[in-house]
């Protein structure tokens, strides 16, 4: 039956269908009655909590067989793609370095690409995990980066984390611009040559997203 889903931290598009038993995210984000969604998140890999999406019916699907006979279904499980460039404490892409990426208790190896770039198949229910290198580790918290726009916070939760993954520390994501936010917001101003006053401008938050690739 159709209903009406409202997103939650840590959704993202393909865990929401799936949930619902859809195995392309596609199927729910280009439905005609999400064209208003669709059209204020552009990008489909970001999404806000209390977004609402709508969820249609599902189609039955027929497979046509012989009679007396046994036959096997395989519904493949819902994955998806986790990618994530790796820099230095200097913003220098780490290209070619292997890695272990620990995801809800499994251990998933391999080596980033000439960008820094490494892209890994990861179940679509995975929330947490652990990225090493064999000079840094970084926590993760999949699916929990806002949009910097049309959000309850002005897209603070959004920059705060950008600003995390970037290497700054602007303590808690909370969507608070606190002291350790703004020391943040300076380091990063004076780091990209940006007046160094610790606000949140127009410039100051092309440039996070800028920088942070999305």
């Amino acid at each position: 039956m159709s209903t009406n889903h409202v997103v939650g931290q840590g959704e993202c598009l393909t865990r929401i269908a799936s949930r619902y038993g859809f195995k392309n995210y596609r199927t729910i984000y280009d439905h005609p009655k999400n064209a208003e969604f669709k059209q204020k998140r552009p990008n489909p890999n970001l999404i806000h909590p209390g977004d609402v999406i709508f969820i249609p019916d599902k189609e039955l699907k027929t497979e046509s067989c012989s009679t007396a006979r046994l036959h096997s279904f395989v519904v493949p499980s819902a994955r998806r793609i986790l990618r994530i460039v790796i820099e230095d404490a200097d913003h220098v892409r780490q290209s070619n370095v292997a890695y272990e990426m620990v995801i809800e208790g499994r251990a998933y190896r391999g080596t980033t690409d000439a960008q820094g770039l490494l892209e890994q198949s990861i179940p679509v229910d995975a929330e947490e995990g652990t990225l090493r290198t064999e000079k840094y580790e970084w926590p993760l918290r999949i699916a929990h980066l806002n949009p910097v726009a049309d959000s309850n916070d002005d897209g603070v939760s959004g920059l705060q984390a950008r600003l995390r993954n970037m290497g700054y520390d602007p303590g808690n994501i909370d969507g608070l611009i606190g002291p350790k936010t703004r020391a943040a917001i300076r380091a990063f101003q004076a780091k990209n040559s940006l007046t160094v006053d610790g606000e949140l401008n127009e410039s100051t938050r092309a440039k996070i997203v800028d920088n942070h690739g999305c």
